[in-house]
């Protein structure tokens, strides 16, 4: 084998993990974008499930005591 094939064969290698990189880092940032939407609309479910329910816990005074005492 030539040097001049062994470079060939570098170079490809180099242009094929490139773009391997940036296919990569393509798919990192999409999949970055849709875990922030997810936690902003999971953060909005939470706050309007706040909002809408009531306590659904009683105060200490309202609480009545375990069957056993």
């Amino acid at each position: 084998m030539t040097q001049e094939n062994r470079i060939e064969q570098l170079e490809m290698k180099v242009a094929f993990h490139e773009d391997n990189i940036e296919t990569l880092n393509n798919e990192i940032f999409a999949q970055q974008r849709k875990l922030q939407l997810l936690t902003e609309q999971v953060s909005l479910l939470v706050t309007k499930m706040k909002e809408s329910e009531p306590n659904q816990l009683a105060s200490e005074e309202e609480e009545m005591p375990p069957p056993h005492y």
